[in-house]
């Protein structure tokens, strides 16, 4: 078995900075990314069909993301992408498919960087055929320049709804209308956080600066309680507030968690409830580690703070991971370290009232016909009534209805299920347990499972 002295696991901000730090350190490293070219989430398509002109909504992130896939790839690691890791023993040893093939590795230390997911946002007729997210249609621009057409249609909240839809305006594209889901009167509540906001102040005039530019383009922003998508084999409308449109494409948005689907596969690995963005987060130092030895978190994988605060994290971890393998004393690393950890800072300093101005949207409202888990196509209100049954948490639930048992595992369900029980229950959802993973976390056959035996 081949011996590997740094995993990074993902090539988004955070592991392609860390692989760049990493290999400055002396640091023999390999990473491992299941899609086909570095850039991750927010940098996906660099270089490719992502060609943002210079003064674009977006531009300037995109060069810095270009930097560091370049940065990266001149590095000398190994880059390994169709790479997809799915499980990590507690010896050490990792787990990947790669071409139809099964590999495994003994590795010293890893960092894991998988990035976020974007948060479900179940509505009535969420799953038709013209319904997808904001994240998804922005990767269709980004790595195959596919753009919408006809009534398109964006609801919910959130930075990324309002930045794709200054892409599209950008790109010719007028939106039919943006439906507004934030709660009334939350800004008013936000302001406690505006002075530690205006550290960096950038980020409110970039989303400003969006918003602008949809106002001048005349985009209908209404504020809406909620939205139903409305057809039979396809969408056809919308129904909110009690008005009909048509439609032809919807895209919805309610923020992006943390994917913690390997930390929370891994035993004995702690993680925490973020009250304020209603999802589970790895319980890190400020280093990056976790409770387990030699397993470190990097990015928006161990908690929401953006591209530019991703990759500061990654060159944190990398760092203190040049010390617990031996090439950097503690001293050597603090001095480094220090003039990052304070740049970090400073970009984390409008998570508050981001969160206060967007926190999750409540699932109370949900009808109880609305599918949660689509995979297995379990209903708000099979949910409801397990709850009602002694369904406690999301684990008993899975055994009562399958709901996260299915080809997602609960990544796209997950956060979903565990706000409606904890609605239904009438608990703080930080008191209910998470839905247990296990590896392997994404499908595997039974082909590769047998030549791993294979000499």
């Amino acid at each position: 078995m081949r011996q590997v002295e740094l995993l990074i696991l993902g090539a988004g901000p955070a592991g392609l900075a860390a692989v760049h730090e990493a290999r400055g350190q002396g640091l023999e490293v390999l990473l491992l990314d299941e899609n086909n070219a570095a850039g991750g989430q927010v940098h996906r398509g660099l270089g490719g069909f992502y060609r943002p002109t210079p003064k674009a909504p977006g531009a300037a992130q995109a060069r810095e993301g270009l930097a560091l896939i370049e940065a990266a790839g001149a590095s000398g690691a190994e880059l390994r992408f169709g790479a997809t890791l799915w499980a990590i023993q507690e010896d050490g040893v990792v787990s990947w498919s790669e071409g139809g093939r099964a590999q495994q590795a003994q590795v010293r230390h890893m960092v894991l960087s998988p990035g976020a997911i974007e948060r479900p946002l179940p509505i009535p007729g969420w799953t038709l055929p013209g319904v997808m997210g904001v994240g998804a249609a922005q990767i269709l621009m980004k790595t195959a320049g596919l753009l919408p057409s006809g009534e398109v249609w964006l609801a919910g909240q959130g930075p990324l709804l309002w930045l794709y839809a200054a892409q599209l305006l950008d790109k010719g594209v007028k939106p039919s209308g943006i439906l507004d889901l934030s709660p009334r009167g939350i800004p008013w509540r936000a302001a406690v956080h505006l002075p530690m906001a205006l550290r960096a102040p950038g980020y409110l005039l970039q989303g400003m600066a969006w918003i602008q530019q949809i106002r001048r383009a005349r985009v209908p922003i209404i504020k809406a309680c909620d939205v139903a998508a409305l057809g039979t084999d396809r969408l056809m409308g919308l129904r909110f507030d009690g008005r009909e449109v048509p439609a032809d494409l919807l895209l919805l948005h309610d923020g992006v968690v943390p994917n913690t689907q390997l930390s929370r596969a891994m035993p004995g690995c702690a993680h925490e409830w973020d009250a304020a963005q209603a999802c589970l987060r790895p319980s890190l130092d400020q280093w990056g580690n976790t409770n387990l030895p030699g397993v470190m978190v990097a990015g928006d994988g161990g908690g929401i703070g953006g591209a530019r605060a991703s990759a500061l994290a990654g060159r944190i971890a990398a760092l203190e991971a040049a010390r617990v393998l031996g090439r950097l004393t503690a001293q050597q690393r603090d001095a480094a370290a220090g003039p990052l950890l304070h740049e970090r800072a400073a970009e984390l300093a409008p998570r508050g009232l981001l969160d206060a101005l967007f926190p999750p949207l409540p699932l109370n409202r949900v009808a109880d016909a609305t599918l949660i888990c689509r995979c297995e196509e379990v209903s708000a209100g099979r949910i409801r009534a397990a709850v009602a049954l002694g369904a406690q948490g999301p684990n008993q639930l899975k055994a009562f209805l399958r709901a996260g048992m299915g080809a997602c595992q609960g990544r796209v369900c997950g956060p979903a299920v565990h706000a409606l029980m904890a609605e239904a229950r009438g608990v703080p959802p930080g008191s209910l347990e998470p839905l247990r993973t296990r590896f392997p976390t994404k499908p595997i056959t039974v082909g590769e499972l047998a030549g791993l035996a294979q000499p």
